[in-house]
């Protein structure tokens, strides 16, 4: 399989999920893969890591997860997928989305398809150019992802096969598409700086000392044409307050005599985006530096891209073109950061790291966060907040107070879920904003809770348990491996309010509300091991990714569960007439049917198991499919011997058909096969041993009439013995109930299960039954007689005397 490069310079963890038919799901998990030096096309890249993933069935229900870790030098990721699904795209809108195959993509965690957006109009082509990393796709039979980092946008069963490969540019400093555009990294000095604040107006100004970053570019001074953008990089790796990008010393070259341009006269544009190369139209920050400064309040943790690209400058006074017109610039750039336990605005706010403790439930990643020093005299996972406030400086503004807390989500734990809790003696008066990798604010946030109205509801990675004014229980789904900044904004911060006693607890847990009491977390880890998420396993009356939604009422699980198991008593149809006429192979066979379905279907809805669910499943599926052969076997007049030696080669078959994929839809054609070939296999041992001393008394004429005659006369014995040999009303009745059957087979779907399912036991019994009825009782004594011996020789005697004399 070929790879299609996808150029993609953002430092992203992409995880794939494929949601399957009845509503199941499977999620694909690819690892880092092996490095390897490789150089590919014509010396431009090099292969940083390479991952086959193996050919894998993804049964309903099933989980498998593709992890693909892009490092922030890469320059190129190419995924091609290979899967046994055949859609027809150009229908693909009328297929409900329970039953519809799809592949989801999400950055950071794992994706849920539930909460993604899922489009529809877009994947009628196998290449995939265009991805919100938040986005499913329908799942095709070949898939092959091409993207290109201005693209990013962050905000029954089957198998597949899957090849990631990740590539970087030979030389460090390239990126863009083709490796052709030259990236500087900015280089970085540190520094002590003195601001002073007013803290209060009865007060003077109070000094805050603050670390302050400043990075430059190695020359002191750019030169750059129109349209030529310079790129640099830039890379924070702590929670900072402010970035200022500024250009000083700009200044226009031209060659021309008549240019009358100056600074004035253009624009020096810049733009800025987190983990992928900017531009004029994909961009997250931009400003024109030959008028003001670029800040960038509170810039988020990780590789900061910067584009300058000079605009207008080749206007002269003529209104003619310069071509060798530049603009020269020195670039800056400045970070500050608020000395130790100090966040927020002018850094008067108090921040606190956050440390993990190991929780006692042996489960991977299990743990909550406590304050550091605040460890050995825990007794719990909560932590009073009225404490930790009381040093904060609040510049006489009571409705602008915050507390900020900083905690790590470890690598490996991007399928875990960050569970908080807010409980007060009085009303809760905080609210609550997250965001990853950078401190929140009222304008830059990824999840928040204010009160009951105001909150996340657009997210669906954002669930709210509890929202009471003394309780707020909520979590923060399939968080994001690394640091997240936690802001609790005060309400009311004077008063009564003081008094209050809030307390506040932060857990990385697994399965949300433990599944609502309603199924089992479960736990699992990608192809490399490295990765563990977590999922709830639903009983059969809920669903969700919580199990929280209530899929069958308590009445109407108790209507199911009877429809389910008393349609079987169908089965004594066939079994009674099986049994009247003396078949005891085909009555046991039946009855056992009966039975088994009866339990097995019990069982599966949660009623009596008896036995394993395996077994039961293993034994409904072969005592069915042995059932439906032993019936057309029962059509052929042939002794207990032959019946014996069919109906043993025909078990071995289906048992092995009801132990390795029991549940496919092509079993039912290959059941219907195997009977077929019983019934004409039963059919020529009868005519064997009926017609056998009549092999050669068969001529043709050399009279060609005469031969016409003889087959005419032949075919009409046959229909005569076929017609004598059926009772053709039951046999229609037959065909009509196994038509019902079929029916019900194609119609059934995962809400409707229940009444399809049941009402194909009743027809599919019910058309044993007829056809077993169809069968005439007197077909021996209806058909031709053969000869005795001693008759059939007397008259080959007799006839060769006379033809003697």
């Amino acid at each position: 399989m070929s790879f299609n490069s996808i150029l993609w310079c953002h430092p992203k963890l992409i995880l794939l999920t494929v949601l399957l038919l009845f509503g199941s799901s499977l999620c694909t998990s690819a690892s880092e893969g092996e490095l390897v030096g490789t150089t590919v096309s014509g010396g431009n890249f090099f292969t940083v890591s390479s991952f086959s993933y193996p050919e894998t069935t993804i049964k309903p229900f099933d989980l498998r997860y593709i992890r693909v870790d892009i490092p922030p030098s890469f320059s190129a990721v190419s995924i091609a997928l290979n899967s046994d699904v055949d859609l027809d795209l150009s229908r693909v809108d009328r297929i409900p989305k329970s039953s519809l195959p799809i592949i989801c993509f999400r950055d950071g965690s794992p994706p849920l398809p539930d909460a993604l957006n899922t489009t529809l109009k877009d994947s009628v082509v196998s290449g995939i150019n265009d991805l919100d990393v938040e986005q499913c796709f329908p799942m095709q039979k070949n898939i092959t992802m091409r993207l290109t980092n201005e693209q990013i946008n962050r905000g029954s069963s089957y198998s597949f096969i899957a090849n990631i490969s990740v590539e970087a540019c030979t030389n460090s400093m390239m990126k863009g598409v083709f490796c052709n555009s030259t990236v500087y990294p900015l280089s970085c000095t540190s520094s002590n700086v003195f601001k002073y604040y007013d803290l209060d107006a009865t007060e003077v100004k109070k000094p805050m000392m603050e670390n302050a970053l400043t990075c430059k570019n190695n020359f002191e001074t750019s030169c750059v044409q129109e349209g030529v953008p310079q790129f640099y990089s830039l890379d924070i790796t702590n929670m900072a307050e402010e970035l200022t990008i500024t250009a000083a010393n700009v200044k226009f070259n031209s060659t021309s005599s008549n240019s009358t341009s100056s600074a004035d006269d253009f624009k020096l544009m810049c733009y800025a985006r987190h983990g992928a190369i900017p531009s004029e139209t994909s961009h997250d920050y931009s400003s024109d530096l030959s008028k003001s400064p670029l800040v960038i309040r509170a810039p988020q943790i990780g590789r900061l891209y910067i584009s300058i690209l000079p605009v207008n400058l080749a206007k002269t006074l003529d209104g003619t073109q310069d071509g060798n017109a530049k603009v020269c610039y020195s670039m800056e750039t400045q970070v500050v950061q608020c000395p130790l336990g100090k966040a927020g605005p002018n850094c008067t706010m108090d921040s606190y790291t956050l440390q993990t403790v190991l929780s006692r439930i042996p489960m991977p990643f299990e743990s909550y966060y406590l304050p550091v020093g605040e460890v050995e005299m825990a007794e719990s996972a909560n932590f009073p907040l009225e404490p930790l406030s009381n040093n904060t400086m609040n510049q006489g503004e009571t409705d602008n107070i915050w507390t900020y807390f900083i905690l790590d989500i470890p690598r490996g734990a991007a399928g875990r879920n960050i569970h908080v809790r807010l409980s007060s003696d009085v009303k809760i008066n905080y609210e609550f904003y997250a965001r990853f990798g950078g401190l929140p604010s009222l304008e830059s946030w990824d999840y928040y809770y204010a009160n009951k109205t105001r909150k996340s509801d657009e997210s669906a990675f954002f669930m709210l348990y509890s929202s009471k004014d003394d309780n707020v229980d909520f979590y923060i789904i399939y968080a994001r491996e690394g640091t997240w900044g936690f802001g609790l904004r005060h309400l009311n911060a004077s008063g009564n309010s003081l008094k209050a006693q809030t307390a506040m607890s932060i857990s990385l847990e697994g399965c949300p509300k433990h599944c609502s009491s309603h199924g089992d977390c479960r736990y699992s880890f990608d192809a490399s091991g490295l990765t563990s998420y977590s999922f709830c396993s639903c009983d059969r009356n809920h669903g969700g990714f919580d199990c929280s939604v209530e899929i069958v009422s308590h009445k109407g699980h108790i209507v199911q569960s009877i429809f389910l198991i008393a349609s079987n008593a169908a089965a004594m149809l066939p079994a009674y007439w099986a049994l009247r006429q003396k078949a005891y192979a085909e009555w046991i066979l039946f009855t056992s049917s009966g039975i088994s379905s009866a339990i097995y279907h019990a069982c599966d809805v949660g009623t009596w198991c008896p036995l394993t669910y395996n077994v039961l499943q293993f034994m409904d599926f072969w005592l069915s499919f042995m059932a439906v052969v032993s019936t057309f076997v029962y059509l052929a007049s042939i002794n207990e011997t032959h019946k014996r030696a069919i109906h043993t080669a025909v078990a071995i078959f289906t048992a092995l058909m009801a132990a390795t994929k029991a549940t496919r839809s092509s079993n039912i054609v290959l059941v219907f096969v195997l009977g077929a070939i019983g019934l004409l296999i039963g059919w020529l041992i009868e005519v064997s041993s009926k017609y056998r001393s009549l092999s050669f008394s068969f001529r043709f004429s050399p009279s060609f009439p005469q031969s016409l005659l003889t087959i005419k006369d032949w075919l009409y014995k046959l229909v005569m013995s076929l017609w004598r040999r059926f009772h053709w009303g039951f046999a229609l009745a037959g065909f009509i109930a196994l038509a019902m059957a079929a029916t019900s087979w194609v119609l059934e779907t995962s809400s409707t299960y229940w009444i399809w399912h049941s009402f194909w036991h009743v027809t599919i019994y019910t058309s044993s039954f007829f056809f077993l009825c169809s069968k005439a009782s007197n077909v021996d004594a209806e058909e031709d007689q053969l000869p005795t011996t001693e008759n059939y020789a007397l008259t080959r005697q007799d006839s060769f005397s006379r033809s003697e004399s």
